[in-house]
C-alpha cells in the first residue's frame, strides 16, 4: 500500500502489487478499492477524497521496448485526471522463450483541488514472454472493463499481417498509430491501413497525420486573402520538400508518411484526381523524389516529393511549396515549419506579397491522444487522407533512395 499524500493537479501512485498470472492480476484489480482507505480527516471531520475507479476508457498499449513502455506510461500519466482508464502497457518478450507473465499492478490518483474527491485510474505493465507473448489478446481480454471503448495505441512498427494484431484488434474500437515512426519509408505498412479505415467498427488514428494540423491551418489561411482566393483554382505544382540522409553525399532512405499526407491532403482539399501515382524520375535522378501528375478537369497539376539533405530527423517536413498560375501572374507559396512556428510567404511576380509567422507550438503525444480519445468515430480527415494517400502510392512506389541504394 502506498501513503497518501495527494499534490493538487499531479498524479501520485495509490496502489502498487506485482502479480504472475491473470487471476492474480484480477484478484489484486479487485484489492485495490477495497483496500485503499477513501477518506481523510479534515477540521476533524470525515470527508472523501479518493474517488472510487472512474475509468471512462480500456486503453491498451502495446510496447516491445522498455524506453517505449516508459515514453508510453508517462503520456498515460499526465492523462489521468482528464481521462481517467483502465490501461494495459503490454510488453511481448522473446516469442520462443518461456511462456509467463510478470505485472505490476497499480492504481494512480490525481487531486483536482484542495478538498475535492480525487480521479483514479489503474495501470497494469505486463511482460509477456514465450506463448503469452504471442496471444496479447488473451491477456487483454480478460483485463477490459467491460461495457467500457477500447483505444489500443501501438506506437511502434505495427505487424499487421500478423495473428497477434488481428486477434488484438478484435477487442478494439480504436487504433492509434504513429507513421512517422515505422521503419524504412513506412509505405507498406501505410497501404496496410486502408483495410482498417474501411473497417466500420473501428476507427484508426495516425500520429503522423495529426501533428500536421498545424501546417494545413497555416496553408490554408494563405487564401483567407481576397485577392489571392481565385489562385486556388490555378495550382499547377504542388512540391513537399523532406528532411533525408547523407547517403555518401547523395539522398538516403527515409520515412516518406509525413511529407505523402501533406500532399494527400492537398490533393484532397483541392478536389484533384490522380492520373499517374507518385513514381521516381523517368530519367533516373534520385535527387527529384517522386512525382504525381493530378488532374483538375483539364488542368495537370504536379505534385512531388522531394528529398533534402539536412541534419534532422529523416522523414521531416521541411517546406510546402505551392505554385499558381493565373493570367499572367504567378504566385508563389512557401510554408516552412520550426519547433513553435509555421512561416509563410507569399511572392506574386517575384515580390514578396506576405510574410507571416504562425504561432504553432509541436503537438505533443498528450494532447494528441487526449484528441484521440475524445473523438467519437472515425475521423474524415484521418480516413481520407489515409485513403488518398495509398492511392498516390498507386500499386507501388518505393523511396527512390532505397531503389538504387
Amino acid at each position: 500500500m502506498i501513503p497518501l499524500a495527494p499534490v493538487p493537479g499531479e498524479p501520485g501512485l495509490r496502489w502498487r502489487s506485482r502479480a504472475h498470472d491473470l487471476a492474480a492480476i484480477e484478484h489484486e484489480l479487485a484489492k485495490i478499492w477495497s483496500g485503499t482507505r477513501l477518506t481523510t480527516t479534515v477540521d476533524g471531520v470525515e470527508e472523501r477524497r479518493v474517488g472510487a475507479r472512474t475509468s471512462v476508457m480500456n486503453l491498451v498499449v502495446v510496447a516491445p521496448r522498455p524506453e517505449v513502455a516508459d515514453r508510453c506510461a508517462a503520456v498515460v500519466g499526465r492523462l489521468t485526471g482528464r481521462h481517467p482508464s483502465r490501461t494495459l502497457i503490454i510488453a511481448p518478450g522473446d516469442p520462443d522463450g518461456p511462456s509467463k507473465i510478470d505485472a505490476d499492478v497499480l492504481a494512480y490518483c490525481v487531486l483536482p483541488r484542495e478538498g475535492a474527491p480525487e480521479t483514479c485510474s489503474e495501470r497494469i505493465d505486463i511482460h509477456a514472454g514465450g506463448e503469452s507473448g504471442r496471444h496479447l489478446a488473451a491477456i487483454a481480454a480478460p483485463l477490459l472493463i467491460h461495457d467500457l471503448p477500447v483505444t489500443t495505441w501501438w506506437p511502434g512498427d505495427l505487424p499487421l499481417g500478423s495473428l497477434m494484431v488481428r486477434e488484438l484488434l478484435d477487442l478494439s474500437d480504436r487504433i492509434v498509430v504513429d507513421g512517422s515512426s515505422w521503419s524504412g519509408s513506412g509505405l507498406d505498412r501505410l497501404r496496410d491501413l486502408v483495410p482498417l479505415v474501411d473497417n466500420p467498427n473501428l476507427a484508426v488514428n495516425d500520429f503522423a497525420q495529426m501533428r500536421q494540423s498545424r501546417w494545413r491551418e497555416a496553408i490554408a489561411s494563405t487564401f483567407d486573402q481576397p485577392n489571392l482566393q481565385p489562385f486556388v483554382r490555378s495550382i499547377r505544382r504542388i512540391t513537399v520538400t523532406y528532411a533525408t540522409g547523407d547517403d555518401g553525399g547523395r539522398p538516403g532512405a527515409a520515412n516518406l508518411v509525413r511529407p505523402l499526407y501533406h500532399l494527400a491532403w492537398l490533393t484532397s482539399r483541392l478536389g484533384l484526381t490522380i492520373e499517374h501515382p507518385l513514381a521516381p524520375d523517368p530519367e533516373g535522378n534520385r535527387d527529384d523524389g517522386l512525382t504525381a501528375t493530378l488532374r483538375r478537369g483539364r488542368v495537370r497539376v504536379t505534385g512531388s516529393l522531394r528529398p533534402e539533405i539536412v541534419d534532422v530527423r529523416r522523414g521531416t517536413t521541411l517546406r510546402v511549396e505551392l505554385e499558381a498560375t493565373r493570367g499572367r501572374h504567378r504566385l508563389w507559396v512557401v510554408v516552412t515549419g520550426e519547433a513553435d512556428t509555421i512561416m509563410v510567404e507569399a511572392w506574386m511576380d517575384g515580390h514578396l506579397l506576405r510574410h507571416r509567422p504562425f504561432l504553432a507550438p509541436r503537438r505533443t503525444e498528450v494532447d494528441m491522444l487526449a484528441e484521440v480519445i475524445e473523438s467519437v468515430g472515425q475521423s474524415r480527415l484521418s480516413a481520407g487522407g489515409i485513403r488518398t494517400a495509398v492511392a498516390l502510392l498507386g500499386k507501388s512506389a518505393p523511396n527512390p533512395a532505397e531503389e538504387q541504394g
